[in-house]
């Protein structure tokens, strides 16, 4: 709707409004912001003036006693919650001075407002922030100049323009396709949790092992729901390859992102076509030469090694148990893999020579002395090497001996298997469906702009997997180059290279930014979640929507398997995952952050309750999946993190458990009710301790600290030292190395 100043304004002189001693605050509220926000469709039981807030932390007076209020000009309202609050200031103040930001800021991010958007205006300037981004506002133009900046003003801030929550209703994709007669990009249904299918597909099970991988079948019903037969999908965190060949085995054309050289190696050698006869003819005549060179006594190990090029020597992460590759292979066997390796070298057709270097990563994976027998299963083969099992380069205590020839054997046959498989989707005459490229989410420049039909990505996640310090061994061996700046724009935290989080954000942000542009318009982007921090959520959805992403849904997944990322950080890793979808359109709508009050105790004991009763009992993964998915589309999760980060003494005080189900219900003879819960007690008995130790003049250590607490919980629930020491950090300071005492500048309450 194309809207004029005049129909607006009238004949208004914005000239002459700075010079006007008469026109103020008041007057840019009722001739300018009340038009504006009329013309945008709000009615005036939409539009709240002067809301009074009272500030969450903050109070005045001799005993700290009295709150100080809050009182935004305009709070504007959709389906009842706060989408965006305004505040007027006279012509002569600057809408951008960072002291009016942050007062509008404190306004929106108040716990009953928890607007998306804020906005200020002077009468001659008008300007809207995300919540979530105050360095630079996402709208700034002058008032006179309304008509040229209206479409977008009504994109961002029209009622139509905000969703809450999202009512999802699942329906499998052949039901919805008969009944609509084709296939429509925007209206495609999400899909319910898939059953895995485990290891059916050879093409991705037995060939090579890495550190982690997406349930194929998954992988292969997200594309066939969100794509078309001959659509382009991308995965820029390509990993293994599941995405891209599952793309290839349902009629797509792919293009496979990695920046780790093993990765991108590991899918172009298993999709390289080749006959199989002759990649059966060129193993047994490497075998046969293999063979008769073999060398076994010392004297002829010490020879091979003279004449066979070994690993290179490339340095090993922190907590390795030796410093470099090469110290991760006894000299056997180096003089045997060198010289499989040479043999394998001397092959002149390059997809054959990639399949059996292939074959030959598999092999080294066992032939190394970081290779771990699986317990009560003796068998050479029988294990893990140690970057898979324990997640850094550790030396076996009883290193095995395996018969190099006889695992390169079974190599052969898997690697056979999985190419078979494969062959009548991924041939030479579809090979070229497919680019496989070394690079990273950040920099899609190859890529043109809209071009690309479907993303399915499942990102690293902070400092769960350092991928290119734990490839050194296989790289070493490939002659795989790993650049400094490869490790500068790996997305994790920590890691040799010790990155920030704020580093690692910024790179996740890129990389949103980048699959934004190359995507195609109504068009789907699936965004893979195995991490419940709060941050990385909001990272996620923030980026997107100010991308111009449209957030759908997420919906849970498990993933049929104890992931590394599960097995590394049990309390920060989700036992599945969540699929976060999005849709690129020209008119996203942003979420709309619900009303909450004060207090989401009710909410998330509503929220347990539904699952519940939806499941006839649900497990501490059914709730903890419902409310990260209910925080996200509500906008609490940020909330939920601080005053829930153990959910058991919650659910052990309001619900029964079964030990043998691990199913938490209704407490036994009482009906569903929600009620307040007891999430404040740790602050409470914190408070009183610490002011006890105030009272004798003692700063308590944080062991003491915690010897107190412990038994003060309810049915002896005990939370991890990192909750109390949350809460402690909120109401107290350090003194000292580790003792605390409360924070000095006002008495502390139990609700500030």
């Amino acid at each position: 709707m194309r809207i004029t100043k005049n129909e607006l304004f009238g004949n208004l002189n914005f000239h002459s409004l700075i010079d006007n001693p008469d026109f103020k605050e008041d007057s840019v509220r009722e001739v300018i912001i009340l038009p504006i926000l009329k013309a945008l469709g709000y009615r005036n039981d939409s539009i709240v003036r002067s809301k009074t807030l009272e500030h969450p932390f903050l109070k005045i007076g001799s005993n700290k006693k009295i709150p100080i209020k809050l009182i935004p000009d305009y709070s504007l309202k959709v389906e009842d919650n706060f989408a965006w609050v305004l505040d007027a200031k006279s012509p002569e103040k600057r809408i951008l001075d960072q002291d009016n930001i942050e007062q509008v800021y404190s306004y929106s991010s108040h716990p009953e407002i928890r607007s998306t958007y804020f906005a200020l205006c002077n009468g001659l300037e008008f300007s809207l922030f995300r919540r979530e981004s105050t360095n630079e506002p996402i709208l700034l133009f002058p008032i006179d100049e309304i008509e040229h900046y209206w479409e977008k003003l009504n994109m961002f801030l029209a009622p139509s323009s905000f969703q809450v929550g999202k009512s999802v209703v699942y329906e499998r994709t052949e039901t919805y396709a008969k009944a609509k007669g084709g296939f429509d990009y925007n209206t495609r249904p999400l899909l319910e949790e898939i059953p895995v299918k485990k290891q059916q597909a050879k093409r991705h099970f037995g060939v090579h092992g890495y550190f982690t991988k997406q349930t194929w079948n998954v992988v292969a019903e997200y594309i066939k729901n969100f794509s078309k037969p001959g659509d382009l999908v991308l995965d820029p965190f390509g990993g293994s390859g599941v995405t891209a060949i599952e793309a290839l085995m349902n009629n797509r054309k792919a293009i496979n992102i990695d920046l780790n050289p093993m990765a991108v190696f590991l899918v172009q050698s298993l999709i390289a076509p080749v006959s199989q006869k002759q990649l059966a003819e060129a193993f047994s005549k490497i075998k046969e030469a293999y063979v008769k060179k073999e060398p076994q006594t010392d004297e002829e190990i010490n020879k091979a090694l003279k004449v066979y090029p070994g690993p290179t020597s490339i340095p090993l992460p922190k907590g390795s148990d030796v410093d470099t590759t090469d110290q991760l292979f006894s000299p056997k066997q180096k003089a045997q893999l060198g010289l499989l390796k040479s043999l394998i070298l001397k092959e002149k057709d390059q997809n054959i020579r990639t399949s059996l270097l292939l074959m030959f990563s598999g092999l080294v994976t066992k032939a190394n002395l970081t290779y771990h027998t699986t317990p009560n299963k003796p068998a050479a083969g029988q294990g893990d090497t140690a970057a898979f099992r324990y997640y850094r380069y550790r030396i076996a205590p009883q290193p095995v001996d395996i018969d190099i020839i006889t695992y390169f054997e079974l190599r052969f046959k898997k690697v056979c298997q999985a190419k078979k498989e494969m062959e009548y989707f991924i041939n030479q005459n579809t090979i070229s469906n497919a680019q496989i490229i070394k690079g990273t989410a950040t920099d899609l420049s190859f890529i043109p702009r809209e071009s690309i039909d479907y993303i399915y990505t499942d990102p690293p996640y902070g400092k769960k997997i350092p991928y290119l310090d734990l490839s050194a061994m296989w790289n070493s061996w490939l002659d795989l180059e790993v650049t400094d700046e490869d490790y500068s724009l790996e997305a994790i935290e920590g890691g040799e290279h010790d990155k920030s989080k704020d580093e690692y954000n910024d790179l996740m942000a890129k990389s949103i930014k980048e699959m934004y542009r190359v995507l195609k318009f109504d068009r789907w982007m699936s965004f893979v979640f195995a991490h419940k921090d709060p941050e990385f959520w909001h990272l996620i959805i923030e980026t997107a929507e100010a991308c111009g992403f449209e957030y759908v849904g997420a919906v849970p997944q498990k993933n049929g398997q104890t992931s590394f990322k599960k097995r590394q950080n049990p309390f920060t890793v989700l036992s599945g995952q969540l699929i976060i979808n999005f849709r690129k359109v020209r008119n996203p709508k942003a979420i709309l952050k619900a009303n909450l009050g004060m207090d989401i105790a009710q909410i998330v004991l509503q929220t347990i309750e539904g699952i519940i009763a939806k499941n006839d009992g649900a497990s501490l993964e059914q709730i903890n999946d419902e409310l990260i998915i209910k925080g996200l589309e509500l906008g609490f999760l940020d909330l939920l993190k601080k005053e829930y980060t153990d959910l058991t003494p919650l659910l052990l005080e309001n619900f029964d458990y079964d030990d043998d189900t691990e199913l938490y219900t209704i407490k036994k003879d009482t009906k569903f009710r929600t009620h307040v819960d007891i999430r404040l007690r740790v602050k409470y008995y914190l408070l009183s301790y610490l002011r006890r130790m105030e009272r004798e003049g003692k700063s308590p250590h944080f062991d003491e600290i915690i010897l107190y607490i412990i038994p003060l919980l309810k049915n002896g629930i005990t939370p991890e030292n990192q909750t109390v020491l949350k809460v402690l950090e909120d109401i107290a300071e350090r003194v000292g190395e580790d003792r605390w005492r409360l924070r000095r500048g006002g008495q502390q309450t139990l609700f500030d």
